[in-house]
């Protein structure tokens, strides 16, 4: 973030959320001695194209916690986005009428995310992405500060969120505010959900390396 829409924030505070804007991501990653990697953008939201276009240029930008349709994600696409955040999750999901994001990374050749801690995705999701993405295909975490800690109540954001039983959700709500799972966690996850052992281990290392420009790690 923090350029994200306003209806799949999901568990981002509102008021964390931001119109698209090269000068703020050109001061952060500055600020950051210019090691920012990754951007996720809501690419319907005011400006988001024209942001695509100019800091596709200086790092990965990736699809997210957005409302875009099918078009309108391949538009970005071509203007310079090259991979979807966390899939299935902050975005419509795959309708056979209104394909959105999920069909556009395909189509666009786009590398994209998946929170494989069981909760986030189906399995059968997740072995579906696979057989879609192939070697594109990147697992993640999505780990909170919580990740490894012991059930109770900790923070997103300034916002709380309570881990119970290694699900963490807004305190009080049914929202997941993330995961608690470890990369390990994740990549014993989909080899028990069927993915291949070797192609478990590329997805977690070398295609999330190669993802963000990396070719001296994850390998």
């Amino acid at each position: 973030g923090p350029f994200l829409g306003y209806a799949k924030r999901g568990a981002q505070a509102a008021d964390n959320l931001h119109k698209p804007d090269v000068a703020l991501f050109d001061r952060l990653n500055a600020a950051s001695g210019g090691m920012v990697k990754l951007v996720t953008v809501a690419c319907e939201e005011e400006g988001g194209m024209e942001f695509i276009a100019d800091v596709s240029k200086k790092c990965t930008v990736s699809l997210g916690h957005t409302s875009a349709d099918y078009d309108q994600a391949m538009e970005a696409f071509a203007r310079g986005a090259s991979h979807a955040t966390h899939l299935y999750n902050g975005m419509d999901g795959l309708h056979h009428r209104k394909p959105g994001i999920i069909a556009a990374a395909m189509d666009a050749g786009a590398s994209a995310e998946l929170i494989c801690d069981g909760l986030h995705i189906h399995p059968a999701a997740i072995r579906v992405a696979y057989k879609l993405y192939g070697e594109k295909l990147n697992l993640v975490s999505d780990s909170l500060r919580c990740a490894g800690m012991p059930d109770g109540d900790y923070e997103l954001g300034g916002q709380p969120i309570t881990l119970s039983g290694g699900v963490a959700r807004l305190t009080g709500t049914d929202t997941l505010a993330g995961s608690a799972i470890s990369m390990l966690d994740g990549l014993r996850n989909v080899v028990a959900f069927g993915l291949p052992l070797t192609d478990a281990v590329y997805s977690s290392t070398t295609a999330p390396a190669l993802a963000v420009g990396l070719t001296d790690t994850g390998s």
